[in-house]
């Protein structure tokens, strides 16, 4: 059973790195347009359609996991996102942009999100004495996508072109994917780690009821955390979209050196899921979210006054730590407050946040650069709804589960 679960961790990692490779879409940006001839607005758009359907994905692939088991969910997640780069290959080199929007956008992203969730919800179970950290871990796995993707992807387009690049991706991202679900499956009902006693608070504080997926999503305590994910992840891709000619206009960088900010986000975000869910398994879920919109805060407060090229990349990386903190954090938190029996549905539907706020956000502040000419009033506007938002850590309470039900549970002749 150790050996099994440390496998299957393992495993969760290789998924969580192939899933990740979405945040470089950027490399292939530049090269499909002057292929193509389409805008930029029509090139971006196919990133917003995958994390709007990853959404998708994640109820999906969680309510079927709590059903069937993980294995055949990651697995037809490997397929459909595999497939999505290989039919965006064909579909570029036919110049559809309609095609690479439905197999990159739709089918990529239903898969990405699939692939996300079963993994996360799977680790929930093996490792409740670690459940911070280790969901932590895997997660971190995504955050780090980018950075084996993107220096390959960029060498492979100038050697083979994009729709070479894009096959070549896919067919390696379907074997990997498949083979990693192979190895994952639940753990027997009542499993706990060999001489492991539940004795850390937060642990002791974690709710000892499965919740089901509707009995969840009633409670007030889901749209809390379903809010607190949704604000962070707010806040951190509006950065993570502009991050590039945002360092050109504030700190003055160069193309070259403003490029490389994605890269130092990309570094931290994937940082950050782990730091900050390990610091949870200590010092509490809610405080470490507490911590995350006070820190970026002060940080979006200061940014627009960082010209120094060290201040603004230390802003960035800070602001990654925390952008990848609060997906760190939340599965554990999820599990805490509703069990891990139905986590694949629970936590899909909280993941639907991140889908919610990856087209508001972003298109917020390109509206306001583009009006303004400056990037401060959106800044400003982000954080103050984020020290808004530090009552919500304060007020989220575990929610009761339903003692109707498990009294009629209790006097069933079954039990």
């Amino acid at each position: 059973m150790v050996s099994r679960r440390w496998r299957i961790a393992a495993a969760a990692i290789v998924t969580q790195v192939c899933l990740g490779a979405v945040y470089g879409w950027s490399v292939f940006v530049a090269p499909l347009v002057a292929m193509t001839g389409w805008s930029l607005t029509q090139v971006s758009l196919t990133f917003t359609l995958a994390i709007a359907f990853l959404g998708v994905g994640t109820i999906l692939g969680g309510l079927w996991q709590d059903r069937a088991g993980p294995r055949p969910v990651a697995t037809l997640a490997g397929i459909l996102y595999g497939a999505g780069y290989l039919l965006a290959g064909w579909f570029v080199a036919e110049h559809s942009l309609g095609g690479l929007y439905f197999s990159y956008g739709v089918l990529g992203g239903i898969g990405m999100g699939m692939g996300y969730i079963t993994p996360v919800a799977t680790l929930t179970k093996w490792f409740p004495d670690r459940r911070g950290l280790m969901t932590g871990v895997a997660v971190a796995g995504y955050g780090a996508g980018a950075l084996v993707m993107s220096p390959f992807a960029a060498r492979s387009i100038a050697a083979r072109g994009v729709p070479a690049t894009f096959e070549v991706l896919g067919v390696v991202y379907l074997v990997l994917i498949v083979a990693a679900a192979r190895v994952y499956s639940h753990p027997p009902a009542g499993w706990r780690p060999e001489g492991w006693q539940p004795t850390g608070s937060v642990v002791r504080a974690a709710s000892a009821y499965d919740f089901s997926v509707p009995e969840a999503m009633r409670t007030r305590t889901f749209w809390t955390l379903w809010l607190m994910l949704f604000l962070n992840v707010s806040a951190g891709i509006m950065i993570i979209s502009q991050a590039s000619p945002m360092a050109q206009q504030l700190a003055h960088m160069t193309p070259v050196a403003a490029a490389g900010m994605v890269g130092v986000i990309s570094m931290f975000n994937g940082a950050g899921r782990v730091l900050w869910a390990w610091a949870s398994d200590s010092i509490g879920r809610a405080r470490v979210y507490l911590l995350l919109y006070i820190i970026q805060a002060v940080i979006f407060i200061a940014l627009p006054h960082l010209t120094s090229v060290t201040l603004f990349s230390a802003a960035l990386a800070i602001i990654g730590l925390c952008y990848g903190g609060g997906f760190g954090t939340m599965p554990s938190f999820t599990a805490d407050f509703f069990g891990s029996k139905y986590m694949g549905g629970i936590y899909g539907w909280i993941l639907l946040a991140w889908a919610a706020a990856a087209i508001p956000s972003p298109l917020l502040i390109a509206r306001l650069r583009q009006t303004t000419g400056q990037y401060d009033q959106a800044i400003y506007s982000i954080a103050g709804v984020l020290l808004v938002a530090t009552v919500l850590p304060l007020m989220v309470r575990r929610p009761e589960p339903d003692t109707r039900k498990q009294s009629a549970v209790a006097a069933s002749p079954s039990s």
